[in-house]
């Protein structure tokens, strides 16, 4: 009886416990607010990156209360090591936490960088050879000295390891095939132009390949459409195929005209070089303007632009002398010369608009000062320009204004005891001459007296040229 009673009591006392239990479980559920973090509890920072807080999803009684969470603690991405953030919640009487756990360390891969593509195309049968490479790490900067290359018949692997064993990798691939073009360039000038009647030889060719070495020989050169007898614009066809079916084709245009007709009762071509100036230049065009004369204009980098634009808006032919005007520069070589004369074309072309092919030799082509710097190079110079489609004039009447004759009445009376009625006269003057300014309009008096027309030069006037001294 009295084992029974006592059962009876641990009974009570148990299930007066387990109402405990189940009780405090429901208050605990009821009045402590619940809080779990989002994202990762274990996070990775890369060293100098940026942590990005994913922030703590928090409950109470059923209602989001996640707005009043406080993050506690200080992440430093510019330092490697590890950190702690705790996130705590407290509503009435009861709190909760929980922790997130972050390590800043360098776990950036390194870069690698292929020169020339991650696919390269060989030549059959070809060996490859590194076209290079550039490894950059976040932390460790340049450490391409590090980067190991494996290559495979298809394949060259490039690897590299950081001071973090942080592994960056990249494959280039290979292929035995040649898809390039050959190169094929003409010798001269682009647009080649001879007289009617004449003989076209043409100035040739350079061609190369990347992988056929006999390229040259299966060159084809078509010059059946140029008629030297009939005035026109022809093409001569350039093409080339390899021998792995690459093809290329280049074009030259050649212009046949009509050979001019030299003058007869005297012409006068009036031409100016080493303009523009203010105060000369703008004055030699009032004259011009007034007396309906047109005259040639040889200049260079010199002068202000509007100077050359209203020499070309009133009729004159701007004609390319040179850029710099320095001797030692310009004949050096037949590349400085030509690099020269380029500056000059193209600051006309951009002022007027006009593809200038007229042009004057600094000193002339009979000068000899460019034997100081280049031996033979004005023999080179007088067929090259006229092959790259120029036309150069010299000149048989000097005013030697630019020499001794410092008055205006000296460069007036060289000029008029120059002229020839049997020919034309291709007069020398300089527009930067303040003498030659003022002879000018008694020149052209004297011309127009005497029954000289006047001209300016253009393609298709006769060359006047120099013997060759260098």
């Amino acid at each position: 009886m009295k084992k029974a009673k006592l059962n009876k009591k641990i009974l009570i006392i148990s299930l007066c416990i387990l109402f405990l239990i189940i009780n405090t479980i429901f208050i605990l559920f009821t009045f402590v607010p619940k809080i779990e973090l989002k994202g990762e509890q274990l996070v990775y920072v890369n060293i100098n990156g940026e942590y990005k807080e994913s922030g703590a999803l928090a409950t109470y009684h059923g209602k989001d209360v996640s707005k009043d969470v406080k993050i506690n603690g200080k992440i430093d991405t510019s330092k490697e090591g590890s950190y702690e953030l705790e996130y705590v919640i407290k509503e009435g009487l009861f709190n909760s936490k929980v922790k997130r756990k972050i390590t800043v360390k360098d776990i950036e891969k390194p870069n690698i960088e292929l020169e020339g593509g991650n696919e390269v195309y060989l030549c059959k049968d070809a060996t490859y050879e590194e076209i290079g490479y550039k490894a950059i790490d976040n932390k460790d900067g340049d450490i391409s000295d590090k980067v190991k290359v494996d290559i495979d018949k298809d394949f060259v692997n490039y690897s590299v390891l950081d001071a973090a064993g942080n592994e960056g990798t990249v494959t280039r691939k290979l292929i035995y095939e040649d898809i390039e073009k050959p190169t094929l360039k003409l010798k001269g000038s682009e647009t080649y132009t001879i007289y009617q009647n004449s003989n076209y030889k043409d100035p040739g060719y350079s061609v190369s390949d990347n992988c056929d070495k006999n390229i040259n020989s299966k060159v084809k050169v078509d010059t059946s459409k140029v008629n030297t007898k009939k005035i026109g614009t022809y093409e001569v066809t350039y093409q080339v195929t390899d021998e792995s079916g690459n093809t290329e084709s280049i074009k030259r245009t050649v212009k046949v005209i009509q050979e001019p007709v030299y003058p007869r009762g005297g012409t006068i071509y009036l031409t100016f070089d080493d303009g523009p100036q203010q105060g000369t230049t703008n004055v030699i065009l009032d004259i011009l303007k007034e007396e309906g004369v047109k005259a040639t204009f040889f200049v260079t980098s010199s002068g202000p632009d509007s100077l050359i634009k209203r020499e070309a808006d009133e009729g004159h032919t701007v004609a390319l002398h040179t850029a710099t005007h320095n001797y030692a520069k310009i004949y050096k070589s037949t590349d400085a010369y030509f690099n020269d004369l380029k500056i000059i074309h193209d600051r006309v072309q951009r002022i007027t608009g006009q593809d200038a092919r007229i042009i004057r030799f600094p000193g002339g082509s009979s000068n000899t000062v460019s034997r100081s710097y280049s031996k033979g190079i004005m023999t080179t110079l007088t067929k090259e320009v006229v092959n790259r489609g120029y036309h150069y004039f010299d000149w048989n009447v000097d005013s030697n204004d630019a020499g001794g004759a410092n008055s205006s009445s000296q460069v007036y009376k060289n000029v008029i005891n120059g002229l020839s009625k049997s020919s034309y006269n291709v007069v020398l003057m300089h527009d930067i001459k303040p003498q030659t300014r003022d002879a000018l309009r008694d020149i052209i008096k004297f011309g127009k007296e005497h029954d000289f027309t006047f001209a300016s030069i253009n393609m298709s006037t006769p060359m006047i040229k120099h013997g060759v001294n260098n």
